[in-house]
């Protein structure tokens, strides 16, 4: 019997060397709010030769995070294709704030807990590169639906150190090298918002704050160092409407931010990288994503 705990010991160990190590709890030794519920979990790729790293950000409206088609299963295509990934489970508000509407008496969660998490990420893959086998300069971020919308803000918002708040004075970049937004939620403004994304992420005494709605549309806030986009979505999306990636593509175009955006006509919503859910027309975004990427190899 022992020696088969053992086995089934090393077994569990290898198992989560291979698809993925444990998961790092970032804010350790910090006095963050909630802190203690934000990890990044590596799935390191065997054979990444051109030091490639991706954050992958599921989505959830800002209320809850996806833990299988927008994570788990995008850091192994990832890692499949020879690309190192880390799955950041960052603060969202949970369920009973959700249901409750708490917050209109306690803080709870709320902006801009999830664009320091999206911060600290970066910088600690970046400070942990060497031992990743990765290129610090290569580290870009995918994200799925409210998920997108945290990538895009780590975009727009790149020269705002978030971060100080906490006491980090970071030296290396706050600036992805390249972000995916895959059918993002982009504005905070009517008639396109996504309402429940909206008052998950700015709270019940200030989603409707003209200036906080204005602040966090992202179509707005296009910066000139903006880096790369790759940007998909789905006409026939029933949670996010589909207009949002228009906006943020005209923004781009209108900037001229090297982007691609793909535009598919069936798919729906939440299809991530499942190879059941969606369709065969939305399922093409992970070749053209690859694809895309290949201007980063050099």
């Amino acid at each position: 019997m022992n020696r088969k705990l053992l086995l089934l010991s090393i077994l569990c160990f290898f198992s989560g060397w291979l698809f993925g190590q444990e998961s790092i709890p970032l804010w350790e030794g910090y006095k963050v709010n909630y802190g203690n519920q934000v990890t990044l979990t590596p799935f390191v790729a065997e054979h990444n030769e051109t030091g490639l790293a991706v954050i992958v950000c599921p989505g959830g409206s800002y209320c809850w995070l996806d833990k299988e088609n927008e994570s788990e299963k995008v850091a192994k295509w990832l890692q499949d294709n020879n690309i190192t990934a880390f799955v950041l489970r960052y603060r969202t508000i949970g369920f009973f704030a959700y249901l409750w509407y708490y917050r209109g008496i306690f803080r709870g969660k709320q902006h801009p807990d999830m664009i320091t998490d999206a911060q600290r990420a970066l910088q600690w893959v970046r400070e942990h590169a060497e031992a990743y086998r990765i290129n610090p300069d290569k580290v870009g971020m995918i994200g799925f639906s409210a998920g997108g919308h945290l990538v895009m803000s780590a975009a727009c918002f790149n020269e705002v150190n978030f971060l100080e708040a906490n006491g980090i004075d970071t030296e290396v970049s706050l600036r992805p090298t390249f972000v995916a937004p895959i059918y993002p939620v982009v504005t905070m403004r009517e008639p396109y918002v996504h309402k429940r994304s909206r008052r998950a992420l700015l709270s019940e005494k200030r989603h409707h704050d003209p200036i906080m709605i204005d602040s966090l549309s992202l179509e707005c806030h296009i910066p000139a160092d903006c880096p790369p986009v790759f940007l998909v979505n789905c006409v026939d999306d029933p949670v996010v409407e589909y207009h949002n990636s228009i906006l943020l593509d005209s923004a781009l175009t209108a900037n001229k931010v090297n982007h691609r955006y793909i535009q598919y006509q069936t798919g729906g919503h939440g299809f991530g990288a499942s190879e059941e859910k969606g369709t065969a027309e939305c399922r093409q975004w992970k070749q053209e994503f690859l694809n895309w990427i290949q201007q980063f190899n050099d």
